[in-house]
């Protein structure tokens, strides 16, 4: 299909489909409610520690690093969640809660991080000496919840958010203040918490034009070898120069599991269902600075409405209508029958086929892999373990993981069985794997696999060689964003960005 093809649909897909790829505010509810906003979420198996799974829950999208004064805290009024569904019931077995608490340490000061000036040292400390100026201090907890009970992680360690990167002045060694941040807490779990560079990567103003993708790239479609080139870019990564609040989780595989142990790929045991969700409290009373919430209340489920989740990045953003988001964002998993029209028979690949590339015809139970306990994710499960269907990004424990650097960006779609959508790792291209499971590559991969794409096809900044892997926060004095007609594109990130 020709590229003019493409873009002749503008005005076609701008009347009749509201997004085309991740917008990091998938719901109307969450673009006014930006904290509780989870711009995208993340689990694999850690290449490092293969007996280990990662997840993580990025939320508070386009975090401008050079935004005082107070920067970017996470919310105190959010129950940030990790859930597990680990017996393929759509409903969550292991849940690992999160929430923030806030201080103030130098009420009169008028920023919530200096350092280097007026007799306050830098920032080189959590806590204790070089932590002066950390005006703005934000703690957490940690906790495990079961059918057997509550368990705090901590068990008994203070745990520190990591703050922004405000500059060199204020933060002289700021990767290891960011160090200081990663705590190793009981039984082989590992957590940190923090404000990063975001790790996502899509041409969201090409995206959001109606589809208008650079022409250099292949406007869409992409040529052969800019599609087989996962180290550079060819388009600009919108969210370049960006920071997100990240919760990053590692865990023993055998504390999510239904029996506690670990099983080979072909085990259906092996697969777990996960997704994380931000909440509020129902009823929200405001109080005087003396008399606010010490935090400690128990987090039962009747107290909080949930606000949004996520679990495959491609549910939300491609497929679920804009009317019934909302709906979907508030509503538990194991109710996603009310939404499986939009599965079968997608909107999007109603206007890929109207413009010419060859899309799988509906119902589309080629896309049920993603809401099902299905192979090739699940080839130990038979018809009945397909559980309900249940928007989970499912991950198959037992799939040996691929080393970061050695990882294709297309994951199972190029042959690497550990990428999306057997779980999603940071480097999973899924803008491009989503738009092409919507044509029906997963159906045939001969007959509708048109190579589509943006052009962005790695991270800005790269992934960290260790735990928590996702990049160190931009620098706020000194960052820029990589848009168009500026560098960031090939070859090797010192190309200019096209702006056609």
């Amino acid at each position: 299909m020709h590229q003019k093809t493409l873009l002749a649909s503008l005005m076609f897909t701008l009347a009749i489909t509201p997004s085309f790829a991740s917008s990091h505010r998938e719901a109307p509810i969450t673009a006014l409610d930006q904290k509780a906003d989870i711009t995208d979420w993340y689990a694999f198996v850690d290449p490092a520690h293969t007996d280990r799974v990662v997840m993580i829950l990025n939320v508070d999208p386009f975090l401008e690093p050079s935004n005082g004064p107070n920067y970017f805290p996470f919310d105190p009024g959010i129950l940030y969640e990790m859930k597990v569904d680990n017996n393929h019931d759509g409903m969550p077995e292991v849940t690992f809660q999160f929430r923030f608490k806030t201080e103030i340490r130098a009420p009169g000061v008028f920023t919530g991080l200096v350092g280097g000036i007026f007799g306050i040292p830098a920032i080189t400390a959590l806590d204790g000496a070089g932590s002066e100026g950390l005006n703005l201090r934000q703690t957490y907890t940690v906790t495990m919840v079961t059918k057997q009970g509550r368990s705090d992680l901590a068990t008994g360690q203070t745990l520190f958010a990591v703050p922004t990167n405000v500059g060199p002045r204020t933060m002289p060694d700021y990767n290891a203040l960011r160090t200081k941040g990663t705590y190793n807490l009981a039984n082989g779990v590992s957590v940190f918490a923090g404000t990063v560079a975001d790790p996502f990567f899509i041409d969201l103003g090409a995206a959001f034009d109606s589809l208008n993708f650079r022409t250099a790239a292949g406007g869409g479609v992409l040529t052969a070898a800019v599609d087989g080139d996962d180290k550079n870019n060819y388009a600009p990564n919108s969210l370049a120069g960006f920071n997100v609040n990240s919760i990053v989780l590692e865990v023993p595989i055998s504390m999510l599991t239904v029996d506690g142990k670990t099983h080979p790929a072909s085990d259906k045991d092996a697969v777990i269902g996960t997704y994380g969700t931000t909440s509020r409290a129902k009823v929200s009373v405001l109080r005087s600075a003396t008399e606010r919430d010490d935090e400690g209340e128990k987090e039962d489920e009747s107290r909080w409405a949930q606000i949004q989740r996520l679990g495959n990045p491609l549910i939300n953003e491609l497929i679920i209508g804009t009317d019934s988001k909302d709906r979907f964002s508030m509503d538990a998993p194991k109710n996603d029958k009310q939404f499986a029209s939009f599965v079968l028979d997608p909107l999007l690949g109603k206007i890929f086929a109207s413009i010419g590339i060859p899309v799988a015809p509906a119902p589309r139970n080629d896309l049920l892999l993603l809401v099902q306990y299905k192979a090739p994710i699940c080839p130990g499960c038979a018809a009945s373990d397909a559980g309900p269907i249940a928007d989970l990004l499912r991950l198959n424990t037992g799939i040996a993981p691929t080393s970061f650097a050695n990882a294709k960006r297309l994951g199972f779609l190029a042959g690497d069985a550990a990428g999306f959508p057997n779980g999603r790792r940071l480097n999973d291209d899924v803008v491009d794997i989503a738009a092409r499971a919507v044509a029906g590559i997963l159906a045939d991969g001969a007959k509708y696999g048109a190579p589509i794409g943006d052009g962005v096809n790695v991270p800005t900044t790269p992934i960290t060689v260790e735990f928590p892997y996702v990049a160190p926060a931009y620098n706020g004095r000194n960052s820029v964003h990589m848009g168009p007609g500026q560098p960031g594109c090939a070859p090797g990130g010192t190309g200019i960005c096209p702006t056609n």
